[in-house]
């Protein structure tokens, strides 16, 4: 290797243990986090698999907003901001409710469609929501308006630093072999095993590191956000998009009319019939009057194909309609970003190696403060080696030169005897 590649490994090797060692505590909080959700919705789902499903009556479902007022009547209940409704008579309605006065967001409910019975409420709910606002925000004041969310971006940054320096500094001599780059020597101890493990292994996850940053950017910062959507989106869409949001309304003179659920729901049902499977309508979360509903179809397995309608709730006028079908393939990967996150764009099995992946970040913490603890060892002993060195050349060279100049005399007594 020449001088100067020497110079750069030794620079990049500097930089990839600083990084580590900084960042080692909160990329395997992170990780671990990103983990522990990546099968959320089948837990979920097993959690309460008794209270999701009711009975099917010949009488008909009732009515959102009907459901919302008997649910009220019958117990305290805070401000609901979204229902999700299925086609299925079978399944319960899920209930969500608004952040109250204190920030804090009551427990969701199911409950039966038939009646507003309630039914229970979800395990597991809210030890999600804690590891979710763990994995977003490190559980900063603010959440999304805290500076949780920048601190997740840089470190999601600086891990793209360590994933391409890591990279270059293992790359071997033997580039195209196989064996060198996929199979760790187990037959190793101490420091060779260590660097082994750390080496091959994290070959092993780095397309799945680079997935995952690349994605995990996007709920970080808006000029990431905005630059994808640039990019990937047709013209007309990502200046939608991009818009940027428009100051607070003053509160009007006049009083809003009270936004209900029924009107865009009966528009939703005359527009799409019974070819959703769910669909999650959602209040406006200001004092505006457009509902938005995000439905799946019943062949549906990913979150990102849903389409996505905004309805007036007030004169239940179609506002907008945004199919997945009708989405380009750049506007489908954008659509898609939360299941590439996470692996869910390759099944189960996709998701299954992106939290092995996730679970193995503290391999890389630990093996990382192994390798600097001990190169930090060897620093000393090298130094006195190249001391030793030194003083070995310095000795040799005075070695070289008095066997110089006896080799001189010898050859001036030899050419005076043949004179």
């Amino acid at each position: 290797m020449s001088r100067l590649g020497h110079t750069i490994k030794a620079g990049l090797l500097q930089v990839h243990s600083v990084v580590g060692l900084v960042l080692a505590l909160l990329l395997t909080l992170i990780a671990l986090t990103g983990a522990i959700m990546s099968f959320e919705d089948e837990i979920v789902d097993h959690l309460n698999a008794g209270m999701m499903r009711v009975a099917p009556r010949t009488a008909p479902v009732l009515m959102p907003d009907e459901l919302v007022a008997r649910l009220k009547a019958a117990q305290d209940v805070g401000k609901v901001a979204a229902v999700t409704l299925s086609s299925d008579p079978s399944a319960a309605v899920h209930i969500r409710f608004a952040r109250d006065e204190q920030g804090g967001r009551p427990a969701s409910l199911y409950v039966d469609p038939y009646d507003a019975r309630v039914l229970g409420v979800p395990r597991g709910e809210e030890f999600f929501a804690i590891v979710r606002r763990l994995h977003r925000w490190l559980l900063i004041p603010g959440d999304a308006k805290g500076w949780g969310r920048p601190i997740t971006g840089i470190v999601a940054l600086s891990l793209i630093v360590m994933l391409v320096s890591g990279l270059v500094l293992r790359w071997p001599r033997r580039a195209s072999s196989v064996k060198m780059w996929l199979k760790p020597n187990l037959g190793l101890s101490g420091r060779g095993l260590h660097r082994s493990l750390h080496a091959v292994i994290g070959t092993w996850v780095l397309p799945i590191y680079l997935v995952m940053t690349l994605t995990g950017l996007w709920y970080s910062f808006d000029w990431y956000k905005d630059g994808v959507v640039w990019l990937l989106s047709r013209p007309e869409a990502a200046a939608a998009k991009m818009q940027p949001r428009a100051p607070r309304a003053a509160v009007p003179r006049e009083p809003v009319p009270a936004v209900g659920f029924d009107r865009a729901w009966s528009a939703f049902l005359h527009e799409e019939g019974d070819r959703f499977s769910r669909a999650l309508l959602t209040l406006p979360a200001g004092p505006g009057t457009v509902i938005r509903i995000r439905s799946w179809g019943k062949e549906a397995t990913l979150e990102a194909s849903r389409d996505e309608f905004r309805i007036d709730a007030v004169t239940g006028q179609m506002v907008s309609a945004e199919r997945y079908v009708d989405k380009t393939f750049g506007e489908k990967i954008i659509a898609s970003v939360y299941d590439l996150h996470r692996g869910a764009i390759l099944g189960w099995p996709g998701k299954l190696a992106f939290m092995l992946a996730a679970a193995l970040m503290p391999l890389f913490a630990v093996t990382g403060v192994l390798l600097y603890m001990s190169r930090r060892k060897l620093r000393p002993s090298r130094q006195r080696a190249a001391l030793r060195d030194d003083a070995a050349d310095r000795t040799g060279e005075r070695q070289v030169a008095a066997s110089s100049d006896a080799k001189g005399k010898l050859d001036g007594v030899e050419l005076r005897q043949f004179r």
